[in-house]
């Protein structure tokens, strides 16, 4: 893979539109979490396909009310922590391929990996700015979005 004179300042950008999708879905911070999204930015995985930020927020309340519900009620602070991990991306223009590996910490005590996974992304510069425009979550602990059996990463 060659990389241009443009791959880090993309990469960077990439990787901090990563992280606040992972703050705000810990922080159960909807507008946030949409907001890493394209207009027509698809999500599908383990809990379903849903194509346009519209649908992406008709489906939070769903995701966003589980933690709350799990660990009875917010405390004000996350209910548990996700990260990311070993991004491997391809930029192209004003589109990228991402693959990472996702994992999350509920918080219990002693702490424990509630799931992991890996996300398979599209990424695309919509007025400057990286968002969202594809993204696969699979979910190997949560057995309903396996691996596939070849390596994610071209």
């Amino acid at each position: 893979m060659e990389f241009n004179e443009r791959y880090g300042n993309d990469r960077a950008e990439i990787e901090n539109l990563m992280s606040r999708y992972i703050f705000a879905l810990d922080w159960l911070d909807v507008e946030t979490y949409l907001d890493t999204f394209s207009e027509d930015g698809v999500l599908c995985g383990v809990f379903g396909r849903y194509e346009g930020r519209e649908a992406i927020r008709a489906w939070t309340p769903e995701w966003f009310e589980y933690y709350p519900k799990k660990f009875g009620g917010t405390t004000g602070k996350p209910l548990s922590r996700h990260f990311i991990t070993s991004l491997v991306l391809k930029v192209e223009g004003d589109v990228a391929t991402g693959r990472a590996y996702w994992f999350n910490n509920d918080i219990q005590v002693p702490p424990y990996f509630g799931a992991f996974g890996h996300y398979e992304d599209e990424f695309r510069r919509v007025d400057g700015r990286w968002l969202i425009s594809h993204r696969e979550v699979f979910g190997e602990r949560l057995g309903a979005t396996p691996t596939r059996p070849q390596n994610p990463a071209w």
